[in-house]
């Protein structure tokens, strides 16, 4: 059984989200030149909470199959392309995703935080890319929370990439978090500011109140 692609969205819906994205200046619009010379994206750990059982093949985080309430927090959708460094698109790459849920808790057995679980948020999923190395999931932000006795983690979603040669564990933060500055995994990060988004208006082809984060994946090979 295949992992979820963005193949599964109509082309239209597709073409349309991505033209309002350019207009919108959220997308580049042409090739890299030479001045924008790629760097492969910095690695970070793969941290303790790796889902156990297998991901879901779902591109919507903030719904559980059957249930009518959806998740609580910020809905976002986050999308990008994953390139090599020559900035071709990494076709069909494998791309796992997972992360705490608005309270700071990940739906896993090794996490002792008391925040409370989400019964309706689904905490991981794998998609794989489309031909344009272009990836799309919809998800709630997550919370900071505590890692240990003077640690608190600013809020970050998970990324694991496997293409044909190449595999990149990595996280994704956000902008203005104040825990940022003081996280030791994302400051060991020798160009961090790569890995840190910004939270963007939705153009009207999103979910109205939703927000969007742009975050492209750079390997070595692909």
């Amino acid at each position: 059984m295949g992992t979820y692609s963005i193949h599964d969205f109509s082309r239209r819906e597709i073409l349309k989200m991505s033209a309002a994205l350019m207009c919108a200046g959220i997308l580049p619009s042409g090739k890299l030149t030479a001045a924008e010379a790629l760097r492969r994206t910095p690695g970070q750990i793969l941290g303790p909470f790796y889902p156990l059982k297998e991901l879901p093949q779902t591109s919507d985080l903030t719904r559980v199959p059957g249930r009518a309430v959806r998740a609580n927090g910020q809905v976002l959708n986050v999308m990008g392309r994953v390139l090599n460094l020559a900035g071709e698109p990494v076709r069909d790459a494998k791309v796992e995703i997972w992360q705490a849920n608005a309270y700071g808790r990940y739906t896993h057995p090794s996490d002792t935080n008391p925040a409370p679980l989400d019964p309706n948020f689904v905490g991981s999923a794998v998609l794989a890319t489309d031909g344009e190395g272009r990836y799309r999931f919809k998800t709630i932000k997550p919370a900071a929370y505590p890692a240990g006795p003077d640690l608190i983690r600013p809020a970050h979603i998970h990324f694991q990439v496997s293409g044909r040669q190449d595999r990149l564990v990595t996280q994704m933060y956000f902008e203005n978090d104040p825990y940022n500055d003081k996280d030791p995994f994302l400051n060991s990060a020798g160009r961090k500011e790569i890995l840190i988004t910004k939270l963007l208006d939705a153009t009207p082809e999103f979910e109205p109140d939703s927000k969007v984060v742009m975050f492209d994946i750079v390997l070595y090979n692909g």
